[in-house]
C-alpha cells in the first residue's frame, strides 16, 4: 500500500482538508480521493489529491 495526500482549499487559500489515505495504486486512489471528496461536499471547492512520488492524481480550481 502507498500514501496519498488529499488537500483542498477555500477560494481565500485556507486549508481545510489535509490527510493521507493509502491505496494499492494510482487508479485506486483516484477512486479514494474523488468518494472523499464527494462525501465532504468538497467537489466545487479548489482540490488536489498527489501519489507519494509528487504525481497530480485529481485536481480541480
Amino acid at each position: 500500500m502507498k500514501t496519498y495526500k488529499l488537500t483542498a482549499f477555500e477560494a481565500t487559500g485556507e486549508k481545510i482538508v489535509d490527510e493521507s489515505f493509502q491505496a494499492e495504486n494510482d487508479h485506486a486512489a483516484k477512486e479514494v480521493g474523488e468518494k472523499l471528496l464527494a462525501e465532504k461536499d468538497l467537489l466545487q471547492k479548489t482540490y488536489r489529491c498527489t501519489s507519494p512520488s509528487g504525481k497530480l492524481l485529481l485536481f480541480h480550481s
